[in-house]
């Protein structure tokens, strides 16, 4: 049983689709399709039943996938424990961001990786939170920071920060931070919003749905930046967090005001795959984005939320 054709068939699982698992791991669909169906050949089962909408695994696939799951972790295990050997961790470890806070800590985040750990490799991707949950859940990425994670089975989170939202205007409206609305002044008025199924969206029509309330939304657009080019331009209002203007390029442009009675915090999760064992360069990641959060969010580790 060749391993190359147990990790093909394990990113052809976890994806759905011999298309995807081809994107992913850059390999030719043809030659994909060609390594599983010689797997399939050489166990004397299908693994895979095709379909039009991509594959769906057979009661034999199922078994595989959990026994290569295994077999490929342990490959990794092993190289580690090699590594260990020479004194260092390696690896690759593949990470997903989203926007605004990438803006904050991709930077010392990479710059800590490659210190504490030179001879492993990583990987940045960013994107919303609600599709780094997917591809943490499919396999693409290995953890990611998510806000406000969904519920899942198949994902592990803890949350290290909690931040507050707020209403975000035109500096012109006027506004400080320390002034606050109330989440029912909130729903009045015309909202710029992310598209389901966004994090913030979600809490915000939740937190709304609590006290008899709906969002007036004047516009869905995704995006911090176009979001905020649209409040200035006077389309409507925006609830963020306050991190998300100091990353934007005139953070002076714009005044915002804490949503409280309720208050409205966004939570920031570690996630990763609750199908997958950890490694130990994994592991020692994971400190390290909790470190490097506490340092750049500007918070001590004690009181991130765990």
């Amino acid at each position: 049983m060749d391993l190359k054709q147990l990790e093909y068939f394990v990113h052809v699982a976890e994806l759905g689709s011999f298309t995807r698992a081809s994107i992913v791991i850059d390999v030719a669909q043809p030659a994909l399709s060609r390594q599983v169906r010689q797997l399939e050949v050489e166990l004397r089962q299908n693994l895979l039943t095709r379909n039009g909408r991509g594959v769906a695994l057979t009661d034999a696939g199922k078994l595989l996938l959990e026994h290569a799951r295994g077999i490929l972790h342990q490959i990794e295990r092993a190289k580690e424990d090699l590594g260990l050997l020479r004194g260092a961790l390696a690896g690759r470890v593949a990470v997903g961001l989203p926007p605004s806070i990438s803006k904050r800590i991709a930077v010392p985040l990479t710059r800590a990786f490659r210190q504490q750990l030179p001879d492993a490799s990583l990987s940045i991707t960013e994107a919303l939170s609600s599709a780094l949950q997917e591809s943490v859940t499919a396999g693409r990425i290995d953890l990611a920071l998510l806000y406000n994670p969904a519920p899942s089975a198949d994902i592990d989170s803890v949350v290290i920060l909690e931040e507050d939202l707020y209403l975000v205007g035109p500096a012109q409206a006027g506004g400080k931070a320390d002034e606050t609305v109330s989440l029912r002044e909130v729903a009045s008025a015309p909202l710029v919003i992310p598209t389901k199924p966004n994090s913030i969206r979600m809490l915000v029509e939740a937190e709304m749905a609590n006290i008899g309330c709906r969002p007036a939304i004047s516009m869905e657009i995704d995006g911090v930046a176009a979001i905020l080019d649209l409040v200035i331009e006077g389309v409507g209002l925006a609830v963020l967090s306050s991190n998300a203007i100091l990353t934007a390029p005139r953070p002076e442009a714009f005044a915002i005001r804490r949503i409280e009675n309720p208050p409205l915090r966004s939570r920031l999760a570690l996630a990763l795959s609750s199908q997958r064992p950890t490694t130990l360069t994994q592991q020692a990641v994971l400190k390290l984005i909790r470190e490097v959060v506490s340092q750049t969010m500007g918070i001590s580790p004690s009181s991130a939320k765990s």
